[in-house]
Order: C-alpha cells, then sequence, then structure tokens
C-alpha cells in the first residue's frame, strides 16, 4: 500500500472505527513511505544547521546514531504498539479521551503549526527557483523578506503547492513516492561530491571535517553530545511519542512494523544530514563565504546553491522537489486539521487557506534559517499530549482511571487533560526561558509530567464528577 492509499484511508471511510483485519498490511507498505516522508526538503537545511552549531565529529556522527536510534526505539514500542491495539487514528483516540471541544484546541494547534513547517518548505524550494534570477539568498540570521524577486517567488511557489494541495493528495503523494528515490540520489551524490571537493581520501579525512568541533557562529548555540542526540530523539516528536503516526500504524498488521521507521531515519536524518553538512563545509572554504566570516557574520544557508554548486542543475531538481513533495502533503493534513474544526468547509477551500498561512510563513526566511529552534518546540508543544494516550494505555488501569472518559460520560472537555497539558507546558518552558536551556533537554520531562499529571488529575476528577 502506497503512502496515497494510506491517506485515502486515513481521510475516509475509517476515520471514526477501527480499521478492519482486511485492511491491515504489512510491512513493506511501509518501508517506502517512511523513506520518502524523511528524506524531506527540511534535510538540505538541518544538515548545515548543524555545521553552524561548532559541533565536533564524534558529537555529530555518534550523537545521530544514537539520536536516531531512540527515535526508531519510540515509534517501534510506543507508536505502533498502542497503534496495532485499537487502531484509531489520533484524534478519534484523543477525542475518546479529551473531549470533542479539548481536540478541536488541539486541531487549531496542530493545523497552524503544520502551516509553518510547510512554510519552511516552500523558503527551501525557493532558493533554487531564485538562482537563475540571481536572487540575493536569505542569510542565517534573516527574519524579513530581503527582496521583491524573493517574495514574488516564494508567492508563485506557495500558489502552485496550495492549488495541487486542495485538489486532492492522491495524485501528490503518488508523484512524492516517485520521487523520492531522486532525492535519496542526489542527497548521496552531493555527498560523494562534496567529499571529492573537500579532498577526503581517508576516514581520518572524514572525520576531521568537523574535528574537536569550533565555536559557533553568530546566533546560534554551541551543541554537543547531548544537544545532537536529543535534538535528533525529538525531531519527530510529534509523530512518535507525540502519536500522530497512530493514523498510520492503525494500518499496521502487527507492532514489528514499527521498525521499518528506520529506513526513514537513517536514510533522511542520518545519511542525509550529513550530506547536506558536508555541502556547507564546502561552501565554508569559497571566498564569498569567507567574507561573511571575515565581517563576523554567519554565511548564508540557502540548499538550492548549496546543491547546484555540488551537481549543477540535478540539484536545483532535487532541492524543488524536496520542498515540494514535502510541502505538499504537509498543507494538506493542515486542511484536514482544520477541516475537523470547521467541518462544513469543504476540504479544498480549508487546504487553500492552509496554504496561504504557509505561504506567508514562507516570506519570512527565520522559519527555515531558524529551522534547529522551531522543530524543538513544535515537538515539545505537541508531544505532551501524546503521553496522556501512553501514560492511559499502559498505567490507567493500575491507576485505577476510566480511560476512554469522555466517551463513557459524553464531557467535551477533559480538564484533566488540558491541566496536565498546561502546567507541563507551562513549567518547563519557564525553566527553558529562566534559565537559557536547550528546549529538547525539557521535552522528555515534560512529556513524563504531562503522563503523571494526567493520571494524578484523572483520578481526582473523576472521583469529584463520580
Amino acid at each position: 500500500m502506497s503512502e496515497a492509499q494510506i491517506e485515502t484511508e486515513i481521510s475516509g471511510e475509517f476515520e471514526r472505527q477501527s480499521v478492519p483485519r482486511s485492511k491491515w498490511k504489512d510491512w513493506k507498505s511501509f518501508l517506502g513511505m517512511y523513506a520518502g516522508e524523511h528524506a524531506a526538503g527540511t534535510e538540505f537545511v538541518i544538515g548545515p544547521l548543524f555545521l553552524t552549531t561548532g559541533v565536533s565529529a564524534f558529537d555529530l556522527i555518534v550523537g545521530l546514531l544514537i539520536g536516531n536510534l531512540l527515535a526508531v526505539l519510540s515509534w517501534r514500542f510506543l507508536t505502533a504498539e498502542i497503534g496495532t491495539k485499537f487502531r484509531y487514528t489520533l484524534y478519534f483516540h484523543l477525542e475518546k479521551i479529551c473531549g470533542t471541544r479539548l481536540v478541536t484546541l488541539y486541531n487549531l494547534a496542530n493545523g497552524l503549526l503544520f502551516c509553518f513547517l510547510a512554510g519552511s518548505m516552500i523558503t527551501i524550494s525557493a532558493t533554487a527557483v531564485g538562482i537563475p534570477f540571481d536572487m540575493q539568498m536569505p542569510r542565517l540570521t534573516d527574519t524579513m523578506p530581503n527582496s521583491i524577486t524573493w517574495v514574488i517567488i516564494v508567492l508563485c511557489i506557495g500558489a502552485v503547492i496550495s492549488i495541487i494541495a486542495a485538489k486532492g493528495y492522491n495524485t501528490v503523494a503518488k508523484a512524492a513516492n516517485w520521487m523520492s528515490p531522486i532525492i535519496v540520489l542526489a542527497f548521496i551524490v552531493c555527498g560523494i561530491v562534496a567529499l571529492y571537493q573537500l579532498n577526503v581520501n581517508s576516514f581520518s579525512d572524514f572525520w576531521n571535517v568537523w574535528g574537536e568541533g569550533s565555536e559557533p557562529f553568530p546566533g546560534q548555540i554551541k551543541y554537543t553530545f547531548w544537544h545532537v542526540v536529543l535534538w535528533s530523539w525529538f525531531a519527530n516528536a510529534a509523530m512518535h511519542i507525540g502519536m500522530s503516526d497512530l493514523s498510520v500504524f492503525r494500518f499496521a498488521e502487527k507492532p514489528s512494523v514499527g521498525w521499518t521507521t528506520a529506513g526513514g531515519i537513517y536514510v533522511g536524518h542520518y545519511i542525509a544530514w550529513i550530506a547536506a553538512c558536508l555541502l556547507y563545509a564546502v561552501y565554508l572554504q569559497s571566498p564569498e563565504a569567507q567574507v561573511f566570516v571575515t565581517n563576523g557574520e554567519a554565511p548564508p544557508v540557502a540548499p538550492g546553491p548549496l546543491a547546484y554548486n555540488a551537481i549543477g542543475v540535478f540539484g536545483i531538481l532535487a532541492v524543488i522537489l524536496a520542498g515540494w513533495t514535502t510541502a505538499n502533503p504537509t498543507i494538506y493534513r493542515a486542511g484536514l486539521a482544520f477541516q475537523a474544526i470547521m467541518p462544513k468547509v469543504s476540504t479544498f477551500w480549508v487546504t487553500i487557506t492552509a496554504g496561504a498561512v504557509a505561504t506567508i510563513a514562507g516570506l519570512f526566511p527565520a522559519f527555515a534559517m531558524k529551522l534547529l529552534d522551531f522543530v524543538a518546540i513544535y515537538g515539545f508543544i505537541l508531544a505532551p499530549i501524546g503521553a496522556v494516550i501512553v501514560f492511559e494505555y499502559f498505567f490507567g488501569r493500575k491507576a485505577g482511571i476510566q480511560t476512554f472518559y469522555a466517551e463513557k460520560t459524553g464531557i467535551k472537555f477533559n480538564q484533566a487533560v488540558f491541566w496536565a497539558w498546561a502546567v507541563s507546558f507551562g513549567v518547563f518552558y519557564t525553566l527553558s526561558i529562566q534559565f537559557d536551556i536547550f528546549l529538547s533537554f525539557l521535552t522528555l520531562p515534560a512529556w513524563i509530567s504531562c503522563g503523571i499529571l494526567f493520571l494524578l488529575f484523572s483520578k481526582w476528577y473523576q472521583k469529584k464528577i463520580a
């Protein structure tokens, strides 16, 4: 089953029921989907951004190895385990626990964050489209549009992507599945060419690209081993510990299908990140980049020129396709989240609305240039809601609480869920701001806190109501 078929069924007849056995699929149906999903346009930015943090070779290479393994384990033993047990979408599962009104708030937050993520992908594609027009590329520290050419290109890309997404997901997903091998090939070729350009002839030469690390670029923080491990673990926190991929794994024949996520993670979040990082290392040796360094500024991280310098027109095409194939489904999913709030509005118009928001976000380079920070806060906001599902499943009966409380009592707003999330988010986000703590260090504590508080608040709340 392709990603298109999975999404068709997610948004079709099984939205509010358990997936029947006749629709279960084996591991082969998921391997290609995850490979395509995680070799995306954002990888062209994330890889170079690691280099701007002054990370060392050991911290990057080993840290990514471990962090991505923890992500795969989270998908396998949490998301796939629960997804194959109940076989509900995330939204339907949450509705049974939280009530319809609280799920509406979640959908709004989810939809907006999807739009901002899609906006960063539009930004990435724009850096490739702008090359023939000699467009000034956004700098690492840029937050606002830097030229009218930039604005026009982003608006055009956003309009095309939004219209295609609004016309339906099936064609888009099929195209993405066909294009993903091209994108993966482009990452690998870019990495090989970059190694040649860096005169890497041995493993020690490769290791010395990062060496013992360096001072971070202006505006960036220094990344250590634990920064890399925790960031790469929680880069997709909303999908695994946040339980968003329940909607996918409910079609899996057994929990072990969760191991297929490794196919996407180690291609997209390991090979692709390191390859893109090498591209930026090549650029840093150029006279243009050295001018920025001499002036005490961070050289721009523009995926289009980086890929073009390595593999020419094929690089431009790869960046455009990578951004396009990832922005389209992201906008589509944002539209579905908004449609859950406005069910009487057609899918076409809510998706157009989502596309408009994403396009406006794409005008501002900060979403792409600060992608490490944005992805961290994205997971930090959404992941704790997944803890509610996880803790109810594993500990609910032992804690003596009624599972699927909203469904069984008819309440529309489960206060235990809301306050568990609000307290966890408020406390740990305040700690991050007050003591300047890297947000990914606090994602797991916030997730665990939300789960425990949910059990405690539920026990008190359910006794009070009874």
